[in-house]
């Protein structure tokens, strides 16, 4: 396996990849550029949204448009690029991050401190009318967030713990987080997440220059090495889901490599699973 250039770009933090089903598109963020980026690797047709604050994540809304995860709440722009708030929750010092759309098409949103406080950031759940329930509130980085194919599993990340935890819903709670697996030190911290058809889940190293495969039991049964030292996450997409799209970041690099804040593809690698926008 080899990565390829999908995309290329100069993305500060180039993050959450996520594959639009209905448009067959990839959709992915540059945080700090405050940009939303779109491609169709059938076209080569490219846009780009500017938003008025960093945005840690853009989802496909059932009701057409993006719902967006902003430094101060969730939001939608319509299909004519109209904004409303659906959650306004300004919070001094903190702004979205990672966010993902679970299969009962609610999203579950992250945040966290631009110091990287400990315990700054939290996890929220965003129901299509709006409600909010917050499952974690103890995060620091807030991450990666996916799905087993059957739903029972929830695979998370905060980042600095250097886990993938499994976490079990009840209702609007948190009954369970127990350690999947742990990052050994020197390897990265995990960041952005994907599951595949198999309960795979394959994981993005931040600072390690590599994606990770995991079996559904914990055990690393693939490594892949990038051209890059910070991916950030990734996603399957493309017309069969078998290729996987991997975001990387220039920032915090005095030189950065070559692809930094450029995407990357691993084609046919896998089979993803496809996702649900927000709304269901």
């Amino acid at each position: 396996m080899r990565a390829e250039l999908a995309v290329r770009a100069e993305a500060e933090l180039g993050e959450g990849p996520t594959w639009d089903v209905a448009a067959r598109r990839l959709i992915w963020v540059d945080i700090l550029g405050s940009r939303v980026h779109t491609w169709d690797p059938a076209t080569g047709r490219r846009t780009v949204m500017a938003t008025e604050q960093h945005v840690g994540a853009a989802e496909p809304h059932a009701a057409g448009g993006l719902v967006v995860n902003l430094r101060d709440g969730i939001g939608r722009y319509d299909t004519e690029g109209v904004f409303t708030w659906l959650v306004r929750d300004p919070v001094p010092g903190r702004r979205g991050n990672d966010a993902a759309v679970a299969p009962d098409g609610t999203l579950w949103a992250g945040t966290m401190r631009y110091d990287q406080a400990p315990g700054g950031g939290t996890l929220t759940r965003i129901a299509p009318d709006g409600s909010t329930t917050v499952l974690l509130d103890d995060v620091t980085v807030s991450n990666g967030t996916g799905w087993s194919p059957d739903g029972t599993r929830v695979y998370y990340v905060d980042s600095p713990t250097r886990r993938i935890d499994i976490l079990r819903a009840e209702g609007q709670r948190i009954a369970q987080r127990r350690e999947f697996t742990a990052i050994e030190p020197g390897a990265g911290y995990p960041d952005g997440l994907t599951v595949d058809t198999d309960g795979c889940v394959w994981v993005a190293l931040w600072d390690g220059g590599r994606i990770r495969r995991y079996t559904p039991d914990g055990h690393l049964d693939r490594t892949v090495e990038l051209p890059v030292q910070r991916p950030t996450a990734c996603a399957f997409g493309g017309p069969d889901l078998r290729d996987l799209y991997i975001t990387t970041a220039r920032t915090g690099q005095n030189r950065p490599d070559p692809l930094a804040g450029s995407v990357l593809v691993l084609p046919g690698v896998g089979q993803g699973l496809a996702g649900v926008p927000f709304g269901g």
